[in-house]
């Protein structure tokens, strides 16, 4: 079989919201159980020791994430009356496999309309139950907010996936189940790329009492598995979704491939003791076929992530049948560890296998086993005499060596269906070769509202502060490339991880600094942008210079330049453009010109920033005709040498001694609009021709109206220096140079306005020409909010609150007699025609006048009293 490569994981489970903090949970041997929170019951009112007791459970324990009602209705795009009948599982599905996505550093939108598969492992409904227990709070999204194919059905819909989506119930082994679903679909080319995953959460009791009935619940708390004093298992939630690809495929794209599945296996107990009961002959055979599956040898294996929640005989069970596999031709200096999950977070069910999948992952890749809990004596059914399996109890070293490492993760459905996973550490990447890099990087962080993406940046800060140690240029490389860009924009230039975060506590903080930039914006549509291209000679030759010795694709095009004109002017413009010479005269000035702005433009152009429009002046509209197709590059350069030529020796036949050269040129059609430096307009057929270069020649080199026609651009790219005027509508002018600037400054300042003003930039290209890895970075910071259906009393509580802030509003406005208002207040408000509205100025006039009668009454009262 083709391995697979996982490339991504994202995951919420009891006390870890990341794969980050799960990791330092699993090696700090932490306990994620706890008392059950008031929010999902009280446990008091169901508490009973005694496990026979009808409608009670005899823990009060359980694995628990936070705020499971929470979610960013907005950044999914549902209603909150949506939301409020969407199964919680769905939403945290969502989130995770977005954060999945993303750590792979795979933009989740650009999977639009791709063969993208779906696969979710789930068997607890606990929402559906609480909204169909009373009819009326059944709404019209209750049946697709609590279905459960809908989990996997709503991301593909939301991202646009055509592959296979799908939930998958097997019990306890769902997850595991969809791991090897979503390898087949890969493998047999039904997908290109998958996500497959496990979800569960514990929103009744229901499901608890009806595991404490069957004796399957922990009286503890605890999954004290291999232990003497297991009792049963203790149920858990979360979520975990991995990204899957074939080996290949993540290779060639430069995926950073966390670990590789191997092989797998699911298979079925069949007609065994019982129904729930597990078979011991069916778990072997799926280790045996998984293992044949991924052409292993038992004795490859060295560690082995268990099913086995905490049940005396089931352990033992379980256990024996990885001897009976594992130990076949083990010698004794080839040890083999076993450990589960459970120990930490309990039981997740249909996520378990999930869990203890990237558990591994996590393992291999910081190259160390966690410590097994809650062991104190052995099982006595299970025995480790004569066998080189041992069971962690403490943090075990766990390195590369010459011999790749393997481990293996089981699942056992409580129905009968078996699943085993082999998994092998990533491949080692190849050493980067040698190279100059830019001095100064760009990073873009985006978000869909000003505080997420604040919100972001002390993500990215905390994360600098945790990895010194970490690549600058990666990091900015991922950011740049492996996340969605959204309205709400952040780009900072910088040159070191320091200094990035320096420049993300300033803009934290609010303060201005030069550098970084922000913008939001306020259309779908991409900003036009034109290229102008400057005939004035440059200041100096050094400029573009750094560009040269740091950008291959600059470096390239300059090249090209240098080789054509070789030929004509005996010297290499790469010597005069290394060296400190200032332009001396024509004949190198205007070629020198031509050839950066040339590589500077395709620069621009190999960055995703293609020019609605392009003018320019001089030896500048060479360029521009150049790039528009007019001619090609070397006719170009032969009429710039022959142009300058002509200018220099000042000749009374310079015209017709060019018009020779110039018609031995092939001319087409401009197919990027030009406006010409002649006429003021958008050029015709004329410009295709030689009258109009040789008319160009007697033009005096300047500045004309062109730019005037530049007004319906919102940006323009000065390609050398800026015009010294510009339409007021033009929003920016932006140049590639400036004279007493590093090149690098000038060009990634100017890349940042474009990125904050929604331009579309190919940031692959441009770093195409470096060696980069892509790194797990902070994710997207979700807006949550609490959204839960509404039952018979909230609806009640609602009503009642409105009505009582209706009066409350309608009896101030009457009170200060604000007529129009009250008008409009109950034509919003109240059940009123406009007839009946049209009465309220006459009898309000009628309560003015009762009033006054009353006021006048109880003053005569008075005043007689007094007498």
């Amino acid at each position: 079989m083709e391995p697979i490569a996982i490339v991504g994981i994202g995951c919420r489970f009891p006390k870890a919201k990341n794969p980050q903090s799960f990791w330092q949970l699993l090696r700090n041997g932490v306990d994620g159980i706890a008392p059950v929170p008031k929010e999902r019951w009280d446990i008091d009112d169901f508490y009973d020791p005694n496990p026979e007791v009808p409608g009670k459970m005899n823990t009060r324990w359980g694995g628990f994430l936070e705020q499971v009602d929470w979610f960013d209705a907005d950044f999914f795009g549902m209603s909150a009356d949506e939301v409020e009948h969407t199964d919680p599982q769905q939403r945290i599905f969502l989130e995770v496999a977005w954060e999945a996505l993303e750590n792979a550093a795979i933009v989740p939108t650009s999977l639009a309309g791709s063969q993208t598969g779906v696969f979710i492992g789930l068997c607890t409904i606990d929402y559906h139950r609480l909204i169909y227990k009373n009819f009326s709070q059944i709404g019209q999204y209750s049946g697709i907010g609590t279905t459960p194919c809908i989990i996997a059905n709503r991301l593909s819909y939301f991202l646009d996936l055509r592959g296979p989506s799908m939930a998958v119930d097997t019990a306890c082994s769902s997850s595991l189940v969809t791991v090897h679903l979503a390898c087949q679909s890969l493998r047999n080319g039904e997908s290109d790329l998958c996500l497959a995953g496990g979800v569960n959460l514990i929103l009744s009791p229901d499901s608890t009492i009806s595991s404490s009935q069957t004796r399957l619940l922990s009286a503890s708390g605890r999954c004290k598995t291999f232990d003497a004093d297991a009792d049963g298992y203790v149920r858990g939630e979360g979520c975990g979704v991995v990204v899957l690809k074939r080996l290949y495929d993540a290779v060639r794209d430069g995926d950073n491939i966390l670990a590789l599945i191997r092989g797998s296996a699911v298979n079925q107990d069949g007609l065994s003791n019982s129904l729930t009961a597990p078979n011991g002959l069916a778990q072997q055979a799926v280790i045996r076929q998984a293992l044949a599956n991924a052409k292993v040898e038992p004795t490859e294996i060295n560690y082995v992530d268990a099913h086995a929640v905490g049940t005396s005989i089931g352990d033992a069970i379980e256990f024996k049948a990885l001897k009976a596999v594992l130990m076949e031709g083990r010698e004794s200096n080839q040890p083999c560890l076993i450990g589960s999950v459970k120990t930490n977070i309990g039981h997740l069910e249909g996520a378990a296998g999930i869990s203890a999948l990237i558990k591994v992952v996590l393992a291999l890749q910081h190259e160390e086993i966690p410590p097994h809990l809650h062991l104190k004596q052995l099982n006595p059914y299970i025995s480790l005499t004569n066998t080189a399996f041992s069971i962690p109890s403490e943090l075990q070293k766990w390195p590369r060596g010459n011999q790749s490492r393997l481990a293996a993760v089981s699942a056992f459905g409580f129905g009968g269906t078996n699943a085993h996973v082999i998994l092998e550490e990533a491949p080692v990447s190849a050493p980067v070769q040698k190279y100059v890099e830019r001095p100064q990087h760009l990073i873009t962080l985006s978000a869909k509202s000003d505080l997420a993406l604040r919100e972001l940046a002390q993500g990215y800060e905390a994360f600098l502060g945790s990895h010194p140690e970490a690549s600058l240029a990666d990091v900015c490389f991922t950011a740049n490339t492996g996340r969605t860009h959204f309205d709400h924009r952040l780009c900072i230039a910088t040159e070191s991880i320091v200094q990035l975060r320096q420049q993300l506590n300033a803009f934290i903080v609010g303060r201005k600094t030069n550098r970084i930039f922000q913008g939001k914006l306020k259309s779908r549509k991409r900003p036009k942008v034109a290229f102008f291209f400057s005939g004035e000679e440059l200041e100096d030759f050094g400029m573009g210079r750094q560009l040269y010795e740091t950008q291959p694709t600059f470096r390239k095009a300059f090249d090209r330049c240098t080789e054509i004109l070789q030929i004509y002017l005996n010297r290499s413009l790469t010597k005069i453009l290394n060296s400190n010479v200032v332009a001396a005269h024509l004949k190198l000035a205007q070629p020198i010109l031509f050839a950066i702005q040339y590589a500077l433009a395709k620069l621009w152009q190999d960055w995703g920033v293609q020019p609605k429009v392009m003018t320019g002046y001089g030896v500048g509209e060479y360029v521009a005709a150049t790039l528009a197709g007019v001619f090609n590059l070397e006719d170009a350069l032969m009429l710039v040498v022959e142009r300058t030529r002509l200018i220099e020796a000042g000749s009374e036949n310079m015209v017709e001694a060019f018009a020779e050269v110039a018609k031995e040129v092939i001319y087409s059609q401009p197919q990027i609009p030009l406006i010409s430096s002649l006429n003021d307009e958008l050029t015709t057929k004329e410009i295709a021709t030689p009258q109009y270069w040789c008319s160009h020649l007697q033009q005096p080199e300047k500045l004309t109206a062109a730019v005037e026609k530049l007004a319906g651009c919102q940006v323009v790219l000065a390609i050398a220096s800026k015009p010294t005027s510009l339409p007021q509508e033009i929003a920016v002018c932006l140049s590639s140079l400036c004279q007493g600037q590093d090149d690098w400054q000038q060009m990634l300042h100017s890349l940042a306005e474009l990125f904050v003003r929604g331009a579309v930039i190919d940031w692959f290209s441009f770093d195409q020409d470096y060696p980069r890895r892509r790194l797990q970075i902070p994710t997207y910071p979700f807006q949550r909010q609490r959204y839960w259906f509404k039952s018979d009393d909230d609806m009640h509580q609602e009503v009642t609150t409105t009505q009582h802030k209706t009066q409350t509003q309608f009896f101030h406005l009457l009170h200060q007699r604000e007529n129009q208002q009250i008008i409009q207040f109950l034509r919003e408000k109240g059940n009123f025609s406009e007839a009946q509205i049209k009465l309220l100025p006459e009898l309000l006039e009628i309560l003015d006048k009762q009033q006054r009668r009353l006021v006048n009454e109880a003053n005569g009262k008075s005043v007689e009293k007094l007498r």
